[in-house]
Formats: C-alpha cells, sequence, structure tokens
C-alpha cells in the first residue's frame, strides 16, 4: 500500500520559465517547497532574492524564500519528499525529437531518492510514450513498482510568459496518470493550488495534449504567414481581411502573420510529434510543411526590406537599419528562438548596419558579433535610421511615435495597421 514520506511536500527539478511559477504557486498555498537546479549562478541568485525570468518578480522570491522555499544543488533535498516534478529542458536532438537528456538525468536523480508513496510528475514537454517508456524504467531501477508503489504522472506545462490574465493558478491543468490512483495522486496534488484539474485518459493523452494546442497554432500560424506573401503581391491589406473575419462569432479563431515565430513551444513543440510519426514510418506532413513555412518568413522579410528601401531609392548595403524589438513576443525579455536573430542575419549578410532598440534588452549578439544598441530614445533612434523594423509588438511601440518619427518603417507586427503613413509598410 501506497504511504506518505515525511520530507518536503515538493521538491521542483529545473527552476526556469515552468518550475519556478510552479514554485511561487505551491509556496502561496502554503506547500514546504524546495528546489533542484544544476546551475549554481540560477540557485545563488535565488537564494540571493535574485529572479532570472520575467514572470517572477524578485519581490515575489522573497516571498518564497520567507515561506520556505529552499533552491539547492544538491540532490538530497529530495530525501523524504511527498511529490517530485521535473520541469526541465527538451531541446531539439539533431534528429529532430526531443533531446531527453535532461529527462533522463533527472529521472535518474529522483531513482536514487524514490520512496515508497511519492509522487512523481514529469512536465516537459516531449512526444506521447515518454513518461512510460522512458522515466518509468529509471525510476523503476530503485527497485519500486510504478502505479504499486509509487505515483507516476505527466502534466503539460501550460505557461505563457508575460501573460497577465493567465498563469499557473488559473490555467486549467491537465494530468495524465499511469493508472487512475496515480491520475488522482497528480489531481490531488495539483489542486491544492489550480483551480481547474482536468484528468487524461493516460499519460499519453496527456502528452499528446500539449503537442496538439501547440501545433494547432504552429499550422495556423504558418497559415497567415503564407497568405501574408501572396496577398502582399495581390495588393491585399491582410490585416483587415483578418480583423474583419474576425468579427465571425462562430468557426473562426483570428491569427496574425509576423517575422517567423519563436519561444519555446510553437518553433520547437510540434517537431516531436513529427518525429514520433515518423518512427512509424511516414511523415506528418502539416506540421513539416507549417514548419517550412514559418522558418522561410525571416529570409522574406529582409527580402521585404530591401525592396522597400530600393523603392525609396536605397541600397540595402550601407543602409541604417533599427531592429525594434529582438524578443520573441511583446513585452517580456525572454529571447528563445526569437526570429529577430535569423532576420538579422540576413540583413547583416547583405550589408545592413544594423542596430536594435528593446526596452528590455540591453545587449544583443547575432553569431557572437555584438549589435548596437541605438540607446533609450525612441524617436532620436527611429530619426537617425533609414529603415526602421518592427519586429516585436512591444507596448512601447506606439503607433504615434512610430508614424511620426520613422523616415520609413516595415511593420511585421501590425502596430500601425490602423495608422497608415505613406512611408509605412505592413508585411
Amino acid at each position: 500500500m501506497l504511504k506518505g514520506a515525511t520530507g518536503v511536500d515538493l521538491v521542483v527539478i529545473g527552476l526556469g520559465y515552468v518550475g519556478l511559477p510552479l514554485v511561487r504557486e505551491a509556496c502561496r498555498a502554503g506547500l514546504r517547497v524546495a528546489g533542484l537546479d544544476r546551475d549554481a549562478r540560477v540557485v545563488a541568485g535565488l537564494k540571493a532574492g535574485l529572479s532570472h525570468i520575467d514572470d517572477v518578480s524578485p519581490a515575489e522570491i522573497e516571498e518564497m524564500l520567507e515561506a520556505g522555499f529552499v533552491p539547492s544543488l544538491q540532490e538530497d533535498v529530495l530525501d523524504g519528499a511527498r511529490t517530485v516534478v521535473i520541469c526541465v529542458p527538451t531541446p531539439l536532438s539533431p534528429e529532430g525529437g526531443p533531446d531527453l537528456t535532461a529527462v533522463r538525468g533527472a529521472a535518474d536523480t529522483v531513482s536514487r531518492h524514490l520512496e515508497p508513496g511519492m509522487l512523481v510528475v514529469l512536465e516537459s514537454t516531449t512526444y506521447p510514450g515518454t513518461t512510460e517508456e522512458v522515466v518509468r524504467p529509471i525510476l523503476e531501477t530503485s527497485g519500486l513498482a510504478a502505479g504499486e508503489e509509487f505515483h507516476l504522472a505527466f502534466s503539460p506545462e501550460r505557461i505563457d510568459p508575460g501573460n497577465p490574465v493567465y498563469g499557473v493558478r488559473n490555467t486549467p491543468k491537465i494530468v495524465g496518470g499511469l493508472t487512475a490512483a496515480c491520475a488522482s495522486a497528480a489531481a490531488a496534488f495539483y489542486g491544492k493550488f489550480v483551480e481547474q484539474v482536468v484528468q487524461a485518459k493516460g499519460t499519453r493523452e496527456a502528452e499528446m495534449a500539449k503537442l496538439l494546442e501547440n501545433t494547432y497554432r504552429h499550422v495556423n500560424i504558418a497559415l497567415v504567414n503564407e497568405m501574408a506573401v501572396f496577398c502582399n503581391e495581390l495588393g491585399i491589406d491582410l490585416w483587415d481581411a483578418i480583423d474583419c473575419a474576425a468579427t465571425k462569432p462562430f468557426g473562426f479563431q483570428a491569427f496574425r502573420p509576423g517575422p517567423g515565430v519563436g519561444g519555446h513551444c510553437i518553433p520547437i513543440d510540434p517537431n516531436y510529434l513529427s518525429y514520433k510519426v515518423r518512427s512509424l514510418g511516414y511523415p506528418f506532413r502539416f506540421v513539416e510543411l507549417a514548419q517550412e513555412i514559418n522558418d522561410r518568413m525571416p529570409r522574406y522579410v529582409a527580402e521585404r526590406a530591401q525592396l522597400l528601401l530600393n523603392r525609396e531609392g536605397r541600397a540595402l548595403k550601407g543602409a541604417k537599419v533599427l531592429l525594434l524589438g529582438v524578443t520573441y513576443k511583446a513585452d517580456i525579455a525572454d529571447q528563445r528562438e526569437s526570429p529577430a536573430r535569423p532576420v538579422a542575419r540576413r540583413l547583416a549578410r547583405l550589408g545592413a548596419d544594423l542596430s536594435f532598440h528593446d526596452p528590455f534588452v540591453e545587449s544583443w549578439d547575432v553569431d557572437g558579433t555584438a549589435v548596437p544598441n541605438a540607446g533609450e530614445d525612441l524617436r532620436a533612434a527611429l530619426e537617425a535610421a533609414d529603415l526602421a523594423i518592427v519586429l516585436a509588438d512591444h507596448a512601447a511601440y506606439d503607433a504615434a511615435t512610430l508614424t511620426r518619427h520613422a523616415p520609413l518603417l516595415f511593420d511585421t507586427r501590425g502596430r500601425t495597421r490602423n495608422a497608415p503613413a505613406d512611408t509605412v509598410e505592413l508585411l
């Protein structure tokens, strides 16, 4: 019979964009929480009350520490834990699937401290079957049987960095257990600090749900990105067409084009599903086509910039090009997989004199080469540029300022779509 442990209520392995918000909510619910991370700088920073992610403030770190949160580099924090949640990265492997090195390492660490009654949950995004086929065997090297002597579940993270409305507490939490008892244990755990818990049929269904969510966004973004290319040729304002279509109260969700896709989820996660499908002997054509379309958008943005300058009688080579926003989404500092880098890379190869402005980023480089920061004065930066390109739709980039001070503006995010000017071109 399963029995409870006597240590902390929760240990979170991986104190990044997923793990740290989870720690915060668990602490707020009164749970005794420890965190395990292999990055000494991260652990030292947290102990000093510093935050390394956008969604958790230093003040919140202090509150977590006051509530008893213990960040650590030592795996003995796992001793006696009632619940362990694994939130480690799963980047792409050279084969195109998830690199499970960190997941395997975390599972191996847990196995050395696994006790009867412990609940182990994997939150790292991966392909269906990982929890049962990869994590379970590693944990069972402890001599304990999953579903009989300890609980095992998968619960996909649903973190949206910078979202002011939805966080861990009010975003429905999916849990899939190895057994019905495992699912009940995971649901009971998350129910302590999440408003709604949704039980999937099993671990594979929970793993699939995460990939379905992100693949849905991936292919729809690709759809409007491809439309942006041919609508420009046809002289159609796609932004206006999308706004019109969005007035339909059923059967349509608005997606808008951009310079590419960024963050960990959209450009990375659908590849996990494609990788799994390819293992069955056939391609996942929707995902692969979406990847092709979205991957070529930075090159298209650079080509459009070149054509725009040509139209004004300027060559791109030697032109002062200001990149506005180098993060992957609005109003955060997160640069993971930002399309700004491939855009800058292409422009630099074509001879552009690059600089950047971003209220959330002090220094920025592309392939090890520093790109000059244009300074905090947005108006002066705009006026000094031959061409400004909006790559991230930060709130600081209001339409009036952009249209008034940029001699020539290429807006890939639609910031100025309701304030057209002769010197502005939309993607």
